[in-house]
């Protein structure tokens, strides 16, 4: 039968928002009342007769409330059958009542973790035991029990039950409990993450249990987790996906602590796009790789454009005019407050930038950010908080999706050290070269494969990325800079394959390489340096970026 009529009805929430008037619905269809506490007393002081729980388990309330619900006479009652002739029999040789619905939400264990002041004592007392307990138990038999777990459900549950006499339908039960199942799970992934997070500020260095959804993906060393479970919440519906034709939305780790997008503050402008986020964050993840102030310019996922500089004023100016065609309308990220000089170098004429991430803008930059340019009402500016010194997403992993499953990695982060370069060819760099070599690895690190960069004085003045040839990513990095490659260095992702990409480079005025090594060819490019005065520089380090 589709329908049930909710006769009984446990109650125990910690938000109480609406839930007297839910159950004052439910009254009025003659429902039984069961509650607990500080429920049953707003249900009672709302003028409502509500059975203690006490009353139906026989027990009072333990151990400072953390046992309430656990109880025979209470799970019996929601996990029991009501087709199966011997779980009714069992209920009646133990004088246990069905209960037909069960209206539990949890208890703010988030919100005390978020709080400033809580302490590791409080915390651990909100961790609800009993009331995933009793939403696990009615979403189970969902077939004969309805489980509400938010009070945003309360008018749905309102109108069902007026349009059919007290009763709920079974598909309703069946949407009420993915949704308490999805509700547990984000729970559990919480607390997961508090923990994890306690192990890692006391500096346990294994890897720490399976995976930690919820955690920000964390990885401690040693092999992969053998199963990954994911949780992310729902930030915002987008207007489409990369294409109009794609619905879309983003998704966030209520865990993550690390500035980026996902914690970023919108202060301005538009509601950001699919393709915005995304541009975003590879923007922001390019530039956090300096400690010098840095400037990155982004336009289809690529870096169009990047500098670092004595201020962040500089460091914009030489990172547009890397290719300041392609910047018109491309993303910017700066790794420091932008200030007004900063901003009136962005509102300068015939430019136009779609959003601006930085950790902070002063409240005159904001102004002329947002007065000054003719593209004032749309620019999407964006304020992470200041960069940490110390960078641990080294210790999160990178997950991407195909077909029927992911792919996880750890991230590309923190593997290079510079220390370590071998320099192989008879012309040794400068230290002006060496200081240019390393700004163009960092960047490289941030162009999609096959990847190439130019640079000099540490600006970006060509790039090349994503052929399919490494010759051809060459040409399209040496064709951008033009004039500039003269004196430039240049940086490859991966090593190369032929000489050709040497005499090519050569040829444009580069004067130092910077590459991972390790191909059957290594001698033969070496060659090609020596032959043309280049200085080579290995770093025993890849990077692709598909």
């Amino acid at each position: 039968m589709s329908l049930r009529p909710v006769r009984r009805v446990l109650i125990s929430v910690s938000d109480k928002t609406g839930v007297v008037d839910l159950a004052r619905v439910l009254d009025s269809y003659g429902a039984e009342l069961i509650s607990t506490g500080h429920t049953r007393k707003a249900l009672q002081d709302a003028g409502l007769k509500a059975l203690d729980i006490s009353e139906v388990t026989g027990f009072p309330e333990m151990l400072s409330g953390r046992v309430k619900t656990l109880h025979p006479r209470v799970h019996g009652g929601i996990l029991a059958l009501r087709d199966n002739p011997q779980h009714q029999a069992t209920l009646k040789e133990h004088d246990i009542k069905q209960i037909d619905m069960v209206v539990c939400n949890l208890y703010p264990f988030r919100a005390t973790v978020a709080r400033q002041g809580s302490t590791h004592e409080e915390i651990i007392e909100n961790i609800d035991i009993g009331g995933p307990t009793l939403i696990r138990a009615a979403a189970k038999n969902y077939k004969d029990v309805a489980v509400v777990t938010d009070p945003d459900q309360y008018r749905t549950i309102v109108q069902e039950l007026r349009d059919n006499q007290g009763a709920l339908t079974l598909d309703t039960r069946h949407q009420l409990a993915a949704d308490a199942y999805s509700l547990t799970a984000a729970y559990d992934s919480a607390v997961t993450a508090y923990f994890v997070h306690q192990l890692e500020k006391e500096d346990h260095g294994a890897l720490i249990g399976r995976w930690l959804g919820g955690s920000g993906l964390h990885h401690h060393g040693g092999e992969l987790p053998s199963n990954l479970s994911l949780y992310m919440e729902r930030r915002m519906a987008l207007r489409y996906g990369e294409n109009p034709h794609q619905q879309a939305a983003f998704y966030v780790d209520p865990a993550w602590q690390f500035p980026g997008i996902s914690t970023a503050e919108p202060l301005h402008g538009k509601e950001l796009s699919f393709n915005n986020l995304l541009d975003l964050d590879s923007a922001f993840n390019l530039v956090r790789e300096f400690s010098q102030p840095a400037c990155a310019i982004i336009k289809h996922n690529n870096p169009c454009g990047a500098a670092v500089g004595l201020d962040l004023e500089l460091a914009f100016k030489d990172a547009q005019q890397a290719d300041p065609i392609s910047a018109y309308g491309g993303i910017v990220a700066c790794n420091r407050p932008i200030e007004a000089d900063t901003a009136r170098a962005l509102t300068e004429p015939n430019q136009f930038f779609e959003c601006i991430i930085a950790p902070e803008f002063s409240d005159e930059a904001f102004e002329i950010l947002t007065t000054r340019p003719t593209w004032k009402k749309s620019i999407r500016l964006l304020r992470t908080g200041e960069l940490p010194a110390d960078d641990k997403r080294a210790h999160t992993l990178d997950v991407r999706r195909v077909d029927g499953g992911f792919l996880v990695q750890t991230r590309d982060l923190g593997g290079d050290d510079f220390a370590k370069l071998q320099i192989v060819s008879k012309k040794q760099p400068t230290d002006e070269q060496l200081a240019d070599l390393r700004f163009a690895w960092l960047v490289c690190k941030h162009v999609k494969s096959n990847a190439i960069v130019l640079a000099q004085d540490g600006k970006v003045t060509g790039v090349g990325a994503g052929q399919m040839s490494r010759v051809d990513s060459v040409h399209m990095a040496t064709r951008k800079a033009g004039d500039k490659a003269k004196g430039s260095v240049l940086a490859s992702d991966a090593f190369f394959p032929f000489r050709d990409n040497i005499d090519l480079a050569a040829a444009a005025g580069v004067t130092a390489i910077i590459q991972p090594g390790g191909s059957m060819r290594d001698k033969d490019s070496i060659e090609a340096c020596d032959e043309h005065g280049l200085a080579m520089v290995l770093t025993g380090v890849r990077h692709f970026r598909h």
